[in-house]
């Protein structure tokens, strides 16, 4: 008999184990999700995250900054990656869903114009960069180039770049409408790459050999200018909670702002805060 009452005794306190261990994991997910600039950020953060805290899972998807605070506002995410600020209106559909959102700036960035690493182009002024992107400029020879039709790539309007653009570049004008509007970073970067007569915008990170970053006001984007202050289309990069962070989401946001996951922030290619 006491044999018998030890055996039970041991698969209950293995049940509860069980059942513990299925609570933890249940409570150990986070998701994030939004812009596409942040993008890398958080999935190279996340890998390594997940290397050292084995119990937890964190899951990355893109979409564009509007969805990834959407979706933090619906709680069908944890974390919503944001290369802008939230707007007013999102803070009031925050409020009507009893939904208190905390940002988090985990890096700088500058909003590198690029071109087809074909074009003599080496540097315009907002004015102009302005003028190609409301239509007023459609010919490279207006602004110092050899002539042929600019090709207008942007981000579409979920995208959180194509509002910072908008207002540090545009400062509000709408965007030609036979721009080529795309849902991402890497799609300008690929367009802008196979197309010599097209212009497009991307975060640091996304700068490659394969397009030719312009100098802006006599600036050419990188780092330093950035953290300096001269590169005139510099922004933050935000991660959203919630509320305060509590659990593995608060470890997670750590780590991002600790010198381990800045140093990945530096490799990406954007601008560490420390």
């Amino acid at each position: 008999m006491k044999k018998t009452g030890m055996m039970r005794a041991a698969v209950y306190a293995a049940a509860c184990l069980m059942a513990a261990a299925g609570t933890v994991c249940a409570a150990e997910k986070v998701v994030v999700e939004g812009s596409t600039t942040v993008l890398p950020i958080a999935q190279r953060t996340a890998e390594a995250f997940m290397d050292i805290h084995g119990g937890i899972d964190v899951s990355v998807r893109g979409g564009g900054s509007g969805v990834g605070i959407a979706s933090l506002l619906d709680g069908s995410c944890d974390i919503a990656d944001s290369s802008r600020a939230m707007k007013d209106a999102e803070y009031e559909k925050a409020a009507a869903k009893k939904k208190d959102p905390k940002a988090f700036v985990v890096a700088m960035d500058g909003i590198a114009v690029v071109v087809n690493n074909s074009n003599g182009v080496t540097g315009l002024t907002k004015q102009q960069v302005k003028e190609i992107y409301t239509g007023a400029v459609s010919d490279w020879s207006a602004v110092g180039g050899q002539a042929g039709k600019i090709v207008v790539v942007s981000r579409d309007s979920s995208s959180g770049t194509f509002e910072a653009f908008g207002e540090l570049v545009l400062k509000g004008a709408k965007v030609r409408p036979d721009a080529l509007m795309q849902a991402s970073n890497q799609a300008i970067a690929s367009i802008v790459a196979k197309t010599p007569g097209a212009i497009g915008y991307v975060g640091l990170g996304y700068i490659t050999d394969s397009v030719k970053p312009l100098e802006i006001e006599g600036v050419k984007p990188g780092k330093d200018t950035v953290l300096s202050g001269k590169y005139p289309v510099s922004r933050p990069l935000f991660m959203y909670t919630n509320g305060s962070p509590k659990g593995a989401v608060k470890e997670y946001i750590d780590y991002v702002l600790g010198p381990d996951g800045q140093k990945i922030v530096d490799e990406e290619g954007f601008v560490a805060l420390k």
